[in-house]
């Protein structure tokens, strides 16, 4: 068995995100490579000069969770996605929670529920999440894999969770983040995580305040905004209206 095979076979039972390139026309046919997200990767591909542009394309086609044959000059290559299940990590057991994780659920997402205050972190009120977390939300996350299937929606609206959470979220790299909270909130919070040392480069990254303007003031209302925002940036859509769409 060969060592792409067994490399690939490997990241796709650890649902791990990554590219498999195959030369289907060209100076070296059934050449591959296999690309991780972060460039890295592995193959019997000689050329580096077409080994480098494949690699750029992958890694584009991974952020947009899909798969192509391109030409490059002669050479004809099919990058070919593999992309694990989304995971959505709610962090806080707050109402707006509930219906969240049911429309993550609806849609194939695996869902982790975070809250180290155990009367909200509960079967009872949360039946169908895949994990459930009784712990203070800045221990959990570094044990968590957050890669780029990874989404994080923090709900609980208060200093004393979110920005213990959104600095140890500073280190890792999500998908998606999105904070719940007024304008006037997130701003205090993000002068506050700047004033601890939080890079402005990463606090430019979260969706704050979280979800879509769809106009919903119920826990409900607010969950389908939240959870349309994560589907139009998982596939790298603005969330306007169809009818004003650009035709492709």
């Amino acid at each position: 068995m060969s060592d792409w095979f067994d490399e690939s076979a490997s990241l796709f039972t650890a649902e791990k995100l990554f590219a498999l390139a195959t030369v289907v026309r060209g100076a070296q046919p059934g050449a591959k490579l296999i690309i991780r997200p972060d460039g890295a990767f592995t193959g019997n591909l000689d050329d580096a000069a077409l080994r480098a542009r494949i690699i750029a394309d992958a890694l584009r086609l991974m952020a947009q969770e899909t798969s192509e044959t391109i030409a490059y000059d002669l050479d004809h290559v099919f990058i070919e996605t593999f992309v694990p299940p989304p995971r959505l990590i709610i962090i806080g057991g707050v109402h707006t929670a509930i219906p969240l994780a049911q429309f993550a659920r609806e849609l194939d997402f695996r869902v982790t529920l975070v809250d180290g205050r155990g009367r909200f972190a509960t079967r009872e009120r949360f039946p169908d999440v895949d994990e459930l977390i009784v712990e203070w939300p800045d221990d959990v996350i570094p044990r968590l894999r957050l890669d780029q299937s990874t989404y994080v929606v923090i709900l609980t609206h208060d200093p004393k969770f979110d920005l213990p959470t959104l600095k140890a979220l500073s280190t890792t790299q999500p998908r998606y983040i999105g904070a719940m909270g007024s304008r006037e909130t997130r701003r205090q919070h993000m002068a506050e995580l700047r004033a601890q040392g939080v890079s402005d480069e990463f606090l430019k990254t979260v969706y704050g305040p979280v979800g879509l303007d769809l106009g919903g003031r119920s826990p409900a209302e607010m969950a389908l905004a939240i959870m349309a925002q994560i589907i139009a940036v998982r596939y790298n859509r603005p969330g306007g209206h169809l009818m004003h769409a650009a035709k492709e």
